[in-house]
């Protein structure tokens, strides 16, 4: 069978552009895989739990497997074409570390911004935790830059799915006046971007969304 993404069919319009099916049509493009989209409405029904126990997207489907997550979906991807993750032992193990640390030690400061500043800006004290919230967050960009240093990629010229990842989590910022003070880590997010892969995967993300209006 043809690999198979779920994602939703329709989505506000301030969450067009950063849904997380985003993440593995880019690994798709990346190694030259067709895929299928499934389009749901409603990420809550116990049909859509059984394939993902916590309601959201995307899930992830081929003739093997049937997982979620869009760090492991998009590991998935890469391993079976053999690209996007060196084959040698200690860059591989680079590549991996780099796709856990966007989940785990940047995305949860990236995030936390978005749910005070977006989800929870009516709540009384989310004007007060804002400071917090970004201070936090340029701490982690501080540490996140220094690491990438001059290189192109975080592992220096090969773009991995530690990179896809990466560039994934920081696009969340996209146009943030908080990005504004890491001039580096535009540029990274900017080359990640600007690869024919991402450009390819953003528009047929975005389409999905534009089909219903166009008929």
């Amino acid at each position: 069978m043809i690999p198979t993404i779920t994602t939703f069919g329709w989505v506000p319009e301030f969450a067009r552009g950063f849904v997380r099916d985003l993440r593995p049509r880019w690994a798709f493009e990346e190694v030259g895989q067709c895929y299928r989209v499934d389009l749901i409405s409603d990420s809550k029904s116990p049909e859509h739990r059984r394939l993902q126990p916590f309601g959201q997207v995307p899930t992830y489907r081929d003739d093997e497997v049937a997982i979620f997550e869009s760090g492991a979906i998009v590991l998935r991807i890469a391993e079976r074409a053999g690209k996007l993750i060196p084959v040698a032992t200690a860059p591989r193990m680079r590549a991996l570390q780099w796709l856990a640390a966007a989940l785990s030690s940047v995305e949860p400061y990236v995030m936390a911004l978005a749910v005070n500043d977006i989800f929870e800006a009516d709540r009384e004290w989310s004007k007060a935790r804002h400071a917090k919230v970004v201070d936090d967050l340029k701490t982690r960009l501080t540490d996140l830059e220094a690491a990438l240093g001059d290189n192109v990629w975080l592992d220096g010229d090969e773009f991995t799915v530690g990179d896809l990842m990466m560039v994934s989590v920081l696009g969340e910022l996209r146009g943030s006046a908080e990005l504004a003070y890491f001039t580096r880590l535009a540029a990274y997010i900017g080359r990640g971007e600007s690869r024919p892969a991402f450009t390819k995967a953003i528009a047929d993300h975005m389409a999905t969304f534009e089909a219903p209006a166009a008929s």
